[in-house]
């Protein structure tokens, strides 16, 4: 049956004839399963609940009627969260990449689907035990035990797609605001040249200015001609005397 884009069938036939000292067996098994199913649809967080319920339906079917002792019964349901956490690391690799490559691009923090993007990688690991642990819940029976010792020690350990998903998350954030910033300084130092510049310029016009009034002021008195010159007057007197005797 095909739930999700997962074979369960397949899986829980794996795990019903797998022995359960054959662990790694079932972890690549449930990785390789887990990740084909995520690689055909859209990397949602209600996409990834849904192939993790499917995959864990699947688990809990196979080991269910084997009538395993508790320890071996956990073995198996952990080689089964180890398989999905290899393929959500997977996962978040690939949205590592594609971030950076926005980021790149000069997307900033604001931009809506970069941020529900890194939204969603923060969500992950909470998203991967919810969905786990609800699925488990539902197969109940013998199963409680071993699924609640298996999460615990799961999360003890530590979900290494959570904790790559996490240090996306800030190494995506860090490299934006440090993007942020360099334009910001860009900007600040264009401003700053803007206004020397606007200095510079006034400063030279005025300079200018200064000049061409000088140069008129000096050709102004170089071509004019020299103020006329008055007749003494005591000669001109003397002479209308003469012509009246």
């Amino acid at each position: 049956m095909l739930k999700s884009g997962i074979d369960q069938d397949a899986l829980i036939e794996m795990f019903s004839t797998t022995s359960a000292r054959q662990t790694a067996q079932l972890r690549d098994a449930v990785h390789t399963a887990t990740l084909k199913a995520l690689q055909g649809r859209e990397m949602s967080l209600k996409n990834i609940r849904s192939v993790l319920k499917s995959v864990t339906e699947a688990a809990s079917a196979g080991t269910a009627g084997r009538g395993l002792p508790e320890v071996d019964a956990e073995a198996m349901l952990g080689s089964a969260l180890a398989g999905m956490d290899d393929a959500l690391l997977k996962a978040v690799e690939a949205h590592q990449v594609a971030l950076s490559s926005l980021a790149g691009q000069g997307v900033g923090l604001q931009d809506k689907q970069l941020k529900k993007a890194l939204g969603d990688l923060e969500q992950l690991e909470d998203t991967m035990f919810g969905a786990v642990r609800k699925a488990a819940d539902a197969a109940g029976g013998t199963l409680s035990g071993p699924w609640e010792q298996a999460l615990s020690h799961f999360k003890q350990d530590g979900s290494q797609a959570g904790a790559h998903a996490q240090a996306t998350v800030n190494g995506v954030t860090a490299q934006l605001e440090k993007m942020q910033t360099a334009m910001r300084d860009t900007r600040a130092a264009g401003l700053k040249a803007a206004q020397a510049l606007a200095q510079s310029y006034t400063a030279l016009v005025s300079g200018v200015l200064m000049g061409m009034s000088d140069a008129l002021r000096q050709g102004g008195s170089a071509g004019s001609p020299p103020p006329p010159t008055a007749a003494p007057a005591a000669p001109a007197a003397k002479s209308a005397r003469r012509k009246a005797t």
